[in-house]
């Protein structure tokens, strides 16, 4: 195990939600299964306990921890995303499985966990040095969901799609 892993607290679904990520994006697996030893507070002996997982290589932790904590937007993963198939494969994939979409490319999964699904499109072109440029395509990504790759051009080339 790496020495920094992050650790997400499931109320009894982490094994389900790692199997999830490891069918959905690559790089990612479930790379273990524990169980408890013992009797605990939210479970029995037997039960699973933690799932070891990766996320696009991000070393994680699924703690079924019970139900005192909730996942928050103060943790996403972003997914950075090459092109419009992609954004929609993931955004779908999330969405479809009892997920929730947002806003600006944000969405969560069934179990709670936020997702940016952004594409890298994106990413240039709100940081353009054309601040007008810039400025427009933060505009045009504030009035989406999923992100319309090429609405998000269109804006930065300031070419009304209306």
């Amino acid at each position: 195990m790496p020495k920094n892993v992050i650790c997400l607290w499931y109320d009894g679904a982490a094994e389900d939600a790692a199997g999830f990520y490891g069918r959905t994006f690559p790089d990612s697996a479930v790379t273990a299964v524990h169980r408890a030893p013992g009797d605990y507070p939210n479970g029995k002996q037997g039960q699973v306990l933690t799932v070891e997982f990766t996320v696009l290589g991000v070393a994680c932790l699924g703690l079924n921890g019970g139900s005192a904590f909730k996942h928050s937007e103060a943790f996403s993963f972003q997914v950075v995303t090459d092109d419009q198939a992609e954004t929609d494969r993931y955004w779908n994939a999330i969405v479809d499985n009892g997920g929730t979409e947002s806003a600006c490319g944000w969405c969560k999964d069934r179990w709670g966990l936020s997702w940016q699904i952004t594409p890298r499109v994106l990413l240039d072109a709100t940081t353009d040095s054309d601040r007008a440029a810039a400025k427009r395509a933060f505009a045009a990504m504030m009035t989406m969901k999923k992100i319309d790759i090429a609405a998000i051009e269109a804006a930065r080339r300031g070419i009304s799609r209306a």
